[in-house]
């Protein structure tokens, strides 16, 4: 882990995304954060050591889902899979499918391209908010707050648009995992990797923390609400992007929390999701697991008082 030193830092931004707005000031106290996402190697020495099975694994209860067919309610994941060519990018279900049998373990499926087997280096995906709070627990650790996330992702930054400054790529370099190429439908993929990468494989940013942004989305504890609310905040105008992920949030009454997600994935686009920055943000209910959602694990620092 490193230790990140408390401090005060403006949190989110006005460039992008409505949901990232207002910026505001923020302090957070000394906490320790995980170098890296928590990997399919860390997350199977948990289930060995515990017995733990993933929300994915379990099976569905019918009453959740009344006049569903019984055949349909299978253990699985939500599975990315590319499209045939342009779509409307409104339309996430597209490109999103629930995959009967994806977990942690197989995360497109038993009969997917892939298992954790070749890729222990990884970060640990097809993992729940619910999982990903069990291993924190585990280890004697806990998940971070959206804001720990956020000024950790900076680097020390403070108001800087991506977690090593203010040029996407400088000198020419892919700073992080994300999409290449025409957004769902043609990848070519970062530094030749197509999904996720190993941990570290991008450069760290001015913590030493990697993967801080790309690769994959990170659980927070945060609940997700469409703005930064703070008392006394203005509205602050967020540009001409619209946020479509923030348009399908938690409706009023869900019976499912939506917490913070951070970071980004290997699927952002910035014709679709230029969300590998600190301060981007993105809704995710409780129980949902799919194949571009890991975390990383925070920890408090005892008071030397």
């Amino acid at each position: 882990m490193v230790r990140i030193d408390g401090g005060t830092f403006r949190m989110g931004s006005a460039e992008f995304y409505p949901d990232e707005t207002p910026v505001h000031e923020r302090t957070v106290a000394a906490f320790e954060i995980d170098r890296h996402p928590v990997t399919n190697e860390q997350f199977a020495a948990f289930v060995e050591a515990t017995g733990y099975v993933t929300v994915a694994e379990r099976p569905l209860d019918p009453a959740d889902f009344p006049g569903a067919d019984p055949a349909d309610l299978v253990p699985g994941g939500l599975v990315f899979t590319p499209t045939p060519g342009p779509v409307d990018l409104r339309d996430w279900r597209q490109w999103w499918r629930w995959g009967a049998g994806a977990s942690w373990r197989h995360p497109f499926g038993p009969d997917g391209p892939s298992s954790v087997d070749d890729k222990p280096t990884h970060p640990a995906v097809q993992v729940s908010f619910t999982d990903a709070t069990a291993y924190a627990e585990w280890a004697g650790k806990r998940l971070p707050t959206e804001a720990e996330f956020e000024y950790a992702a900076r680097g020390g930054l403070d108001g800087a648009r991506f977690a090593w400054g203010d040029d996407e790529r400088p000198d020419g370099r892919l700073m992080v995992n994300q999409w290449q190429g025409s957004f769902p439908y043609r990848n070519t993929g970062a530094e030749g990797w197509v999904g996720t990468s190993p941990v570290m494989t991008f450069p760290a940013n001015g913590y030493g923390l990697y993967d801080v942004t790309g690769n994959v989305w990170e659980w927070t504890t945060d609940f997700y609400a469409p703005r930064h609310d703070m008392p006394g905040a203005e509205p602050v105008q967020a540009g001409n992007r619209e946020n479509l992920l923030a348009a399908a949030s938690a409706e009023p009454g869900s019976r499912i929390p939506r917490r913070v997600l951070k970071g980004g994935s290997h699927l952002c686009s910035p014709e679709y999701c230029l969300r590998y920055r600190p301060a981007a943000r993105s809704p995710q209910a409780d129980d949902t697991a799919t194949t571009h959602i890991g975390f990383r694990c925070a920890r408090d620092v005892p008071s030397t008082e």
